[in-house]
């Protein structure tokens, strides 16, 4: 049987520097995503050209070069993300 654990966020609770530096981080990466989601919305209702396909290919390319990025960083000794 498994327990289910309710938290209850505290209003007053401020992110501490380490939280605050782990979400700049993953900005960077945050950012790619949203880019390639915008791509692919602008996809949706129409036939894709050359030019959609290479911003295609580029938001793909920008989205795994960040998280190449990020996993180095984590995976750097001495270093926290």
């Amino acid at each position: 049987m498994k327990t289910i654990i309710a938290f209850t966020p505290d209003p007053d609770r401020q992110p501490t520097a380490a939280e605050l530096d782990a979400i700049a981080a993953e900005t960077p990466l945050i950012e790619a995503e949203v880019e390639l989601l915008d791509v692919h919305i602008a996809l949706l209702d129409r036939r894709a050209t050359e030019l959609d396909r290479r911003r295609l290919r580029r938001a793909e390319n920008k989205v795994l070069a960040e998280r190449l990025m990020l996993a180095n960083r984590l995976n750097t000794p001495g270093e926290a993300a």
